[in-house]
Formats: C-alpha cells, structure tokens, sequence
C-alpha cells in the first residue's frame, strides 16, 4: 500500500509511518517543521515534506495513488491535506483507525499501556524487557528512545507493544489482549466534559481488554468492579523494583507483571532487566551534567519528577513551562503543593496551541496563586537571561529540570548546541 501520513513529526503518527514503512508499505508524509522524530524517518529512507498546503499531497498521489491518508486528532477539519485528501477521493482515518487494522491484518497480540501518566515510560519499559529477552516485538512508542526506533514491525514477532491514549477516546478503538493501566486521574476536558465521562471511558476500555493488570486504587477510581478479568496491585508491591523514581518503581512493576502473566522470562532475569532501564527521551532524561528534561506538564506528572529528581539531588532548580491555555483553566487550581521539592522555579508563559480564541489567556501569577512555596517562583521568559541563569546554577552543582510539552525542550536543546 501507498500510505501518506500527515504530521509524521507527531509522537502518535511519526511511529506508526516507520511501524508500516518496516512492514513494506510505502511510506510518506507531511509536518510543519523538523524535528528528533523526522530526521529518525528520514534516515530510514521515508520521504518528508516540510509545509502541509497540500501541494506534496496531490503530487504524491499523481506520481502513485495513494491508499490511505492517515492523520492526527489534532488536525482541524478544514486542514488543507485533509480537503485535498477527501477531493481526491482517498481512503482518511485517524492514526488509531490504521493501527487497529494493521494488528488486525498481521494477525498480532496487542499489549496496550494506558492512563493518564506514565504511559510512554512504561512502554518503553515493556519493550526494553522484550529486546532483553531476545522476544521478537512489533511496538509504537510516543517519543524517541536511545534502544530502537520509535516503531518497528518485527517480522515473526508475537505481540505489538502500544502506547494507547485517551484523548479523542484512541483507546476505544482496541481490544488489547493484555492491557496495563499505568495511574489514572481526570484529564482532557476537551475531549471528556466530565470526570465521569472519563471514568466510563476507562470502564469500557477494560471491558475491551481480555486482560487488565491495573493498581487497586485506579481501578477503585474508574469505579470499575472486580472480576476474573482483572488482576489488581496493591500498594506494596514495589518493594523488589531498585530504579530511580518512585513512579518509575510502579511502572516497572506493571511490566514485570505483565511478563509474570505472559510467562516470559524468569522473575529475577526480569527484574534485573527492569533495574537496567535506560528511560526514553524526554522523561528526566539527562541533557548535560546537572542538566534534564521532562515532558510532564501535568501536576502530578510535576510532583512525580521532582520527587525523581530529589533522589539523585537535594538542590533541584525547575524550569517549568505550562501547556495549553484550556488545560490552564481546568488545573489552575491544582497548582499547590506539587513544587515543594524545588528550592527555585522558573515559571514561563504558558506554550499555546489549539487554543480557543475566546478564552482569556491566563498569565503566571494568575497561574500560581496557589502554589505553596511560591516565594521560590521568579516568572521568567525564553531568553539569553535564562539560559545564562541556568548555568549558574549548573556551575553551582544543583539539578536543573526543564519541564514541558511545549518548546522548552528545544529550546534548551538548542542552547546547549550553541553555547555549551
């Protein structure tokens, strides 16, 4: 098949185009700009557009027909690639809509992570442990990592290892044969206008599955009852697991439950391969000496990776840019107790997109009214000011944490290439 995918820089549609390029599909496809995941496509022989007006669309179908136009959530409904897809008369659906006939067509297992934090992690986890295993896997990941591409099809492979979200209800579309629900607490008012909406999601997505692996207090939360279905952690079984982060302690545990219920490996073969974990980018992953990023825009996400960072550090220093100025109004108030553990943060204007333009945009001191130490807040900008800051803190010894989902992460990246 001809397949064209529009956003292939996007964590969710960047693996899925190297999953069907690796499976002898023909492969390529769209983004607005480059970034880590389309120059790992690009080094893998697919072709990459930089501008979506739809003019590399329709030459690509001219040149060959194309079989599938496949696309993002995020992507508004008058997207010039998606009218000129639908004039042409090709097949569209979203990336999940491909995915789930994809494991259909190959006949695959699917092992599905979700919730609401945690999930790239400890999918990175469930494939590190299958590479450690010599396990054939085919797998999509939502970022990069240092062990493999972000997807792979593996010719003979048992089982598809997925990151499975739940915004635009994704997760709906799979019947996982073995799901892991990471930490689950309400997100994406967008998409779900109530926590119970929420839950009831979750609810259907375990009905989905043939088998959950789950902690007690997120299926208590989903209001989900117990059945032979479900296998339920309780809270002391973290207790054998040595990686850093106590979040990270859980997430592994979930995988090497998983393995346990799948009978592969051995259990202490397992949990030595979980200690040796060697995390996927953007989660506390270390930049430079004192130096890290993190993704996490969420405050528990926050409080998680803090608490991360005061085991290797007493002095941590947090860079923190919010995303979404919707997402602002809906956790503003949740913003308290989860910044303690930094003895000094700088807060930057919120990342904005897929805004509504009649929303008043919140600024950082309406953001932090309740922050409980926020004598340590400096509100700061992007800037040379910053970055020159932010070496003086790394020259000092302390752990300097840059977090969130939008052009923070770049933008140090980009700091540390110029000036060191």
């Amino acid at each position: 098949m001809n397949i064209y995918f529009s956003g292939l820089g996007g964590v969710g549609i960047g693996p899925l185009a190297e999953i069907a390029h690796d499976a002898g599909h023909t492969v390529m496809g769209s983004d607005l700009s480059e970034n880590l995941v389309t120059h790992e496509l690009t080094e893998k022989g697919i072709t990459v557009s930089i501008g979506q007006d739809g003019t590399f669309l329709r030459k690509s179908h001219e040149a060959t027909p194309l079989d599938w136009f496949v696309y993002t959530a995020a992507l508004p409904t008058d997207h010039p690639e998606l009218l000129a897809a639908k004039a042409l008369g090709i097949r569209s659906g979203k990336r999940d809509e491909f995915l789930a006939e994809f494991i259909k067509a190959h006949n695959l297992q699917l092992i599905a992570i979700s919730g609401t934090h945690g999930k790239t992690t400890t999918t990175g986890m469930t494939v590190w442990a299958f590479k450690q295993l010599g396990i054939p896997v085919s797998y999509s990941v939502g970022t990069t990592i240092s062990f493999g591409s972000s997807g792979a099809f593996e010719a003979g492979s048992k089982y598809f290892v997925y990151e499975c979200d739940e915004y635009d209800k994704n997760l709906l579309h799979f019947s996982p044969h073995l799901s892991l629900l990471t930490s689950i607490d309400y997100d994406h008012p967008d998409t779900y206008p109530t926590e119970e909406e929420y839950k009831a999601t979750f609810r259907q997505y375990v009905s989905q599955s043939t088998q959950t692996i789950a902690w007690e207090k997120d299926i208590e939360y989903i209001e989900q009852p117990t059945n032979d279905s479900i296998w339920a952690l309780g809270e002391t079984e973290t207790s054998q697991v040595q990686i850093t982060g106590e979040h990270n302690r859980r997430n592994a545990t979930l995988v090497l439950k998983a393995l346990e219920y799948l009978e592969l490996g051995d259990a202490q073969k397992n949990l030595s391969i979980l200690d040796s974990f060697p995390g996927t980018d953007r989660r506390f992953e270390k930049l430079a000496d004192n130096l890290y990023t993190d993704y996490g825009h969420h405050p528990e996400e926050i409080a998680a990776t803090l608490q991360l960072a005061r085991e290797i550090s007493e002095n941590i220093v947090l860079v923190y840019q919010p995303h979404q100025n919707w997402r602002q109004h809906f956790i503003r108030d949740q913003y308290t107790t989860q910044f303690e553990l930094a003895e000094t943060i700088y807060w930057l204007p919120t990342y904005l997109t897929r805004e509504n333009p009649d929303q008043v945009t919140l600024n950082p001191k309406e953001l932090t009214v309740n922050v409980t130490n926020k004598s340590a807040i400096i509100y700061s900008e992007l800037n040379t000011k910053l970055w020159d800051k932010i070496q003086q803190h790394r020259e000092a010894g302390k752990l300097v944490l840059c977090m969130g989902a939008g052009t923070i992460d770049s933008w140090v990246r980009e700091q540390l290439r110029n000036n060191g």
